[in-house]
């Protein structure tokens, strides 16, 4: 890594819109991704764990091997994919979302509609999520081209064997501009946000944690969370609440036996918060689709898969409410690098099959386990 003692990089919030009140987020300016300096590192890293999301324009040109330097600056050991080998499950609801490129297997494409050549892949067609293939009631064919919903909430995170990436980063290579959409959240509030097609939509684990009672506080500082094995192919026949934030309990979880081999030492029992590792504070870091038990301070352990659900989303909806969402507006070019240990995130929107958009996503699973409260 180049050498100077003072870096070009300037760290700019980014501002709410009026009616929203998000805290985090920020643009860096004055970086050369392809060139990061120790200095540049040290400014880039304190940035993202201060803001959270951070946002590189006009990275038209950065090359793969570059974004996934990037990536890593955050934990320089890690180098396999973050879901690891888990995408080879044709059952695993991530499947159809990522094609590999084969000169940087660690990142991957991501987009919609048909793309005849893209680094090294060819003949693709890229698949937008649609919160209809989630989601157990979903909005009407004759108003999807206005509305749309939060497809799910999550971490990037295998949540079975490997530990969660610290970090991902987003590279917007091509983006349809249409009209913006209605997102609504269809659970009886009445709750709605006004975003571009396709927009990320991100919300902070420490808000979420800053929000609740000192009752709830103590209770998330000292339990941990029991994730499924193998849990997106386990999750793959239930269906989501409408706000994207958690399953509903309709037993439709494939059982055990249905599931690959599990081995129970490889079961994840994560804290419910995890410590930012510059700033020190607690964020309510838990994947909600993919929870299973919770296990209390006192040695409880909540097995009831509805009860657990019912609590997680209790604890977690007040967190993304409308004023807290920040939802990228993407340009082509745009390098999003956000903390997977401090955000939620969700993708929006629908697009026609021949409306193209293509990006690059990269995250490695972490060498070194979440840090809880207490540690």
């Amino acid at each position: 890594m180049p050498h100077a003692t003072i870096s070009p990089i300037t760290v700019h919030k980014i501002e709410p819109q009026p009616g929203s009140s998000f805290d985090f987020g920020a643009e860096i300016r004055g970086a050369d991704l392809e060139n990061i300096t120790e200095a540049d590192a040290s400014a880039i890293i304190n940035a993202l764990y201060e803001n959270q999301v951070i946002l590189f324009k006009n990275q038209h040109t950065l090359s793969p091997k570059a974004q996934y330097e990037l990536t890593r600056l955050f934990d320089p050991s890690a180098t396999g994919y973050g879901h690891g080998k888990t995408l080879d499950a044709k059952r695993s609801i991530l499947h159809p979302d990522l094609k590999t490129i084969p000169h940087q297997p660690q990142v991957q494409v991501i987009g919609n509609g048909p793309v005849a050549e893209f680094e090294g892949l060819k003949n693709i067609t890229l698949k937008h999520p649609h919160h209809r293939t989630f989601h157990k009631e979903a909005i009407s064919d004759e108003d999807d081209r206005e509305n749309t919903r939060f497809y799910r909430w999550h971490i990037d995170a295998a949540l079975y064997d490997l530990e969660p990436p610290k970090v991902t980063s987003l590279l917007a290579v091509k983006v349809p501009k249409t009209e913006f959409q209605t997102l609504r959240y269809d659970d009886g509030t009445g709750d709605e946000v006004q975003l571009s097609r396709g927009s990320t939509a991100f919300v902070s684990s420490y808000k979420m944690y800053d929000l609740l009672s000192e009752e709830d506080k103590a209770f998330v500082r000292g339990t941990k969370v029991q994730y499924a094995p193998h849990p997106y192919i386990w999750m793959s026949p239930a269906r989501s609440r409408s706000d994207g934030l958690g399953l509903i309990s309709d037993n439709l979880e494939l059982p055990n036996d249905q599931l690959p081999p599990i081995d129970e030492s490889k079961i994840k029992i994560l804290p419910m918060c995890w410590k930012n590792p510059v700033t020190g504070k607690l964020a309510l870091q838990v994947h909600p689709s993919a929870v299973q038990a919770l296990h209390l301070a006192d040695g409880t352990i909540i097995s009831d898969l509805k009860e657990v659900r019912e609590i997680v989303h209790r604890l977690q909806r007040p967190g993304i409410a409308p004023e807290l969402v920040y939802a990228v507006n993407w340009e082509e070019g745009d390098m999003a690098l956000f903390n997977n240990r401090g955000v939620l995130h969700t993708v929006t929107g629908s697009f026609l099959p021949e409306e193209v958009r293509i990006f690059r996503q990269c995250n490695m699973a972490a060498s070194e386990g979440v840090v809880g409260p207490d540690e």
